[in-house]
């Protein structure tokens, strides 16, 4: 696919015309993908895409469209056509004050190794795990590209193997064990010890459920639950034109409240499985920090609120100024100690359907979904149904955080809506005192 990008790009600077100049993104994939019911293939295949995203600009005037391709000759000649196209739109375009592209080009090129097993060795792990269970989900698997081009001479390419297992095991009504793996390494053993973890939880839910009043409650948020909470974060949280215009939920951090010490929070490019470049062509520093012991520190900021905020960008998308690649920090809790520490109370596993309640104040509300416990010194007695969460994060990360483990999860997106994502997040999970569950 590098190839075939970078001979595309070459061939759209020989069309350019007079003070023409152009920029170009290209995604594509080659992933194998099994989806699971009953412990059994329901189905599987592979899927191979690419996609070029063409932008055409002259001074401040610009066009863009994406072509989808299809790795034969006659992309070219499409490629060609998408030029011609977009020249006859910007004659009528008006100029873009907040258009910037990067004029000092940068190439990189990074290809992590292949280290992923065939996908047929990931399926046997699977149908190993689900046996004489009732197991439910999908395995993606295989190398993501991103290409960069740009008519200024610069060449960005990135390729990263990689994948993603999403699993439940299923015991009935709304009670299942959600869990799963992902990375660029397999690791069979650590797959297993996930396995046998989450069958623990399932024997522990055949239990009869538990219903507890309404009220606060300390609380074990496992990583897959952090995972919902700086999600619902990332959704205007950290961007530098949410904060300029005052509608981050982290409002109040702007103004000089606090979390607790033990949270930082960055950018984590350079560990991160998204590529090192955005689709303007910037290059993305290897580390934002976003929050810094409890402290916000910076934002994430496009070229486009570069320009109208007068600010330096650092690697955000254009309409998107979020992390890709997050990762909070570890604390000291062993999660041998998680039980222990949590003493009495919830031991939430997943978290589902946030919002925010106040936006202003970092309000979240959602639901427990999947294996949450009631846990008695130490030790799991029942699962519970189905609860309501409301809370702000300055109790939840803030006055109320009481630990952080020192073990924290990899999580890569699952999503694989129109195609797979590089997005990542690196969690510990948290013990908080007095989460108020409301329904």
């Amino acid at each position: 696919m590098e190839e075939q990008f970078n001979a595309l790009a070459d061939g759209i600077g020989a069309h350019l015309r007079g003070s023409e100049g152009f920029l170009a993104s290209f995604a594509g994939e080659s992933s194998a993908f099994v989806r699971y019911n009953h412990a059994a293939v329901r189905q599987a295949g592979t899927v191979e895409q690419r996609y070029l995203s063409l932008e055409l600009f002259d001074g401040k005037r610009h066009a863009a469209k994406t072509i989808t391709l299809t790795g034969q000759a006659d992309d070219a000649t499409r490629v060609t056509a998408a030029v011609t196209d977009l020249r006859d739109i910007l004659k009528d375009q008006p100029e873009d004050p907040l258009f910037l592209i990067n004029t000092a080009p940068q190439s990189t090129r990074r290809v992590l190794p292949n280290t992923l097993p065939a996908a047929e060795e990931m399926l046997d792990a699977v149908l190993t795990a689900g046996s004489r269970h009732d197991l439910v989900g999908i395995t993606a698997s295989g190398p993501i590209h991103r290409g960069f081009a740009s008519s200024l001479g610069q060449r960005n390419w990135d390729t990263a193997h990689a994948y993603n297992i999403d699993l439940s095991f299923y015991l009935q009504a709304d009670k299942a064990v959600k869990w799963g793996d992902g990375g660029s390494s397999w690791n069979a053993g650590a797959f297993t010890a996930k396995a046998n973890a989450a069958k623990q939880r399932l024997a522990a839910l055949a239990r009869a459920p538990k219903t507890i009043a309404l009220g606060g409650y300390r609380v074990y948020l496992a990583p897959a639950a952090m995972e919902e909470i700086m999600g619902m974060l990332c959704w205007g949280g950290f961007g530098l034109a949410d904060h300029r215009t005052g509608i981050t939920p982290l409002i109040r951090m702007v103004e000089g409240e606090r979390l607790n010490a033990a949270v930082s929070v960055r950018e984590n490019t350079k560990d991160g499985f998204a590529p090192g470049f955005q689709s303007k062509g910037f290059i993305k520093p290897d580390s934002v920090d976003l929050i810094v012991d409890g402290a916000y520190r910076d934002c994430m900021t496009s070229p486009r609120s570069a320009v109208e905020f007068g600010a330096a960008q650092n690697g955000a998308e254009d309409n998107m100024e979020m992390p890709v690649s997050l990762d909070m920090a570890a604390g000291s809790l062993a999660e041998s100690d998680i039980l222990k520490t949590l003493g009495t109370g919830v031991y939430v596993g997943n978290l589902w359907y946030l919002n925010y309640s106040d936006r202003n104040a970092c309000r979240l509300t959602g639901m427990t979904r999947f294996a949450t416990f009631w846990v008695e010194n130490g030790e799991i007695v029942a699962p519970l149904n189905v609860m309501r969460f409301d809370d702000t994060l300055y109790r939840m990360l803030g006055t109320n955080l009481a630990a952080l483990t020192k073990t924290r999860d990899a999580r890569l997106s699952s999503d694989t809506y129109e195609s797979r994502q590089t997005r990542s997040m690196l969690l510990p999970g948290a013990v908080v005192d007095d989460l108020r569950l409301t329904l």
